[in-house]
């Protein structure tokens, strides 16, 4: 007991009032409080892969898409709006250490955020980018090229938003990770069945939601 309540007195009452409220109890409350560590660093886990395997796909089309109509790096050329083109010149600035350093293209397409790649499947792009190249990252998506972004998009939304909670050690415990662990394999799986496959075998969402304490 003394245990427990040192416990919630450094984690906090109010942290732990979901948890609480859920269970009932405070033994109740830490137990899933545990239960949510894990199942947020399975979420890290999954919707990294996610992030690398999607990112590298959109980089490809993007790559071939420039080449084909300027020659030059997409960075130089995509017709992104006010917000693309800013975390676009942050990650450029990053990766070359403002300046400092020669451009690689690798190092700045690891300094965009998740959030970049999900915006630029929204439909401001569906004219511009997504129609003549981009659904190409996803081969294996629906046939209508609206109905297969607005599908990308709602599965990358769900994702980033619940990567958010997890990565700022938020409660995830009330949400359906059932769903977002499916939507994570069957996007992957619009990129390449193989990717899927391997994720499905690799990361541990599936069993800590198997895991999950009753209550």
């Amino acid at each position: 007991m003394m245990q427990e309540d040192e416990l919630e007195r450094l984690i906090t009452p109010d942290r732990l009032r979901s948890y609480t409220e859920r269970t009932g109890s405070s033994t109740g409350a830490l137990r899933l409080y545990e239960w949510n560590m894990r199942a947020a660093a399975s979420v890290m886990e999954l919707t990294g892969v996610v992030e690398v395997v999607a990112r590298n796909a959109l980089d490809r089309e993007l790559s071939d898409w420039a080449a084909g109509r300027t020659g030059s790096p997409w960075f130089d050329v995509a017709p992104l709006d006010g917000r693309g083109s800013a975390d676009l010149a942050k990650a450029r600035a990053r990766a070359s250490r403002n300046g400092r350093l020669d451009e690689v293209h690798g190092r700045v397409i690891a300094e965009l955020t998740f959030g970049f790649w999900r915006y630029l499947v929204e439909s401001r792009y569906h004219t511009s980018l997504w129609v003549p190249d981009l659904h190409r990252a996803f081969p294996r998506g629906p046939d209508n090229l609206r109905m297969r972004r607005s599908e990308v998009t709602r599965r990358l939304q769900q994702l980033h938003f619940v990567r958010n909670r997890a990565a700022h050690h938020e409660p995830i415990h009330a949400r359906d990770l059932q769903r977002d662990h499916d939507y994570a394999l069957e996007l992957l799986g619009w990129i390449s069945p193989h990717a899927a496959a391997w994720a499905a075998d690799t990361t541990s969402l599936r069993a800590v939601l198997r895991a999950r304490p009753d209550g």
